[in-house]
């Protein structure tokens, strides 16, 4: 098949919970420069008009999703989430293949508490894996000097080379069935890039921006309305 013909999709796992910010909503939800922080990721996707359609998995008891989500053209609300992360992407992935997308089609897979994406650096993405079999994800350099410290969690054990050390971001992404089959083999791996990585494949990586960083405290909170609302 034809690069050209392959489509894209997005899959959003929001099944989480997101317990570290102590909000009474799940995370994905809470308002955020006008909108729910889901809907900023959301839109990003919407805003690239070669994303074909974007499914959010959500847990099955969410209530919320819904609402904001199911009138908006190009998104499907699946209620299919599980316990972790991998078992909600498997979940979309499974739910693209039923209605048809094939194995070979693109998947970009982003945090629903992830709101910084825009559409340059979607664009950016796809342009930097338009040559790859593989796929692979935003990330960026590591700027900072990085220890590694023992079981204690204080004590230093080394300084590592941050030269060749780069944060992961979201989206990743890679071939349908390559994702597929890689989160089933394994169930260790803490993101998608992890799990092409455990099955043999090496990702790209595309230089992100420090800005597409993900919301997990109450100060990352503060910090993003002030990215979303700056003019």
């Amino acid at each position: 098949m034809s690069e050209s013909a392959r489509r894209f999709f997005a899959v959003i796992p929001a099944a989480g919970a997101g317990t570290r910010l102590g909000a009474a909503l799940p995370k994905q939800y809470l308002p955020l420069a006008g909108r729910a922080m889901i809907r900023w990721s959301v839109d990003a996707m919407l805003a690239a008009p070669w994303v074909e359609r974007v499914l959010v998995v959500v847990a099955p008891d969410d209530r919320h999703a819904a609402p904001l989500l199911a009138p908006l053209r190009r998104v499907e609300v699946l209620a299919a989430g599980g316990a972790t992360r991998r078992d909600s992407v498997l979940a979309g992935l499974r739910a693209l293949t039923e209605s048809g997308a094939r194995s070979d089609d693109w998947v970009l897979v982003h945090d629903a508490a992830r709101p910084g994406l825009d559409a340059a650096l979607l664009e950016r993405l796809r342009a930097g894996l338009a040559d790859s079999a593989v796929g692979g994800l935003l990330a960026v350099p590591v700027s900072d000097t990085v220890k590694q410290v023992g079981n204690d969690r204080r004590t230093v054990l080394a300084t590592l080379d941050r030269e060749r050390l780069w944060l992961a971001q979201t989206p990743q992404m890679f071939p349908l069935g390559m994702l597929g089959d890689a989160l089933a083999a394994c169930p260790e791996a803490t993101d998608e890039a992890a799990a092409i990585e455990c099955a043999g494949h090496a990702p790209l990586l595309v230089e992100g921006r420090r800005s597409n960083f993900k919301v997990t405290t109450a100060e990352d909170l503060q910090l993003m309305r002030w990215v979303l609302e700056r003019p």
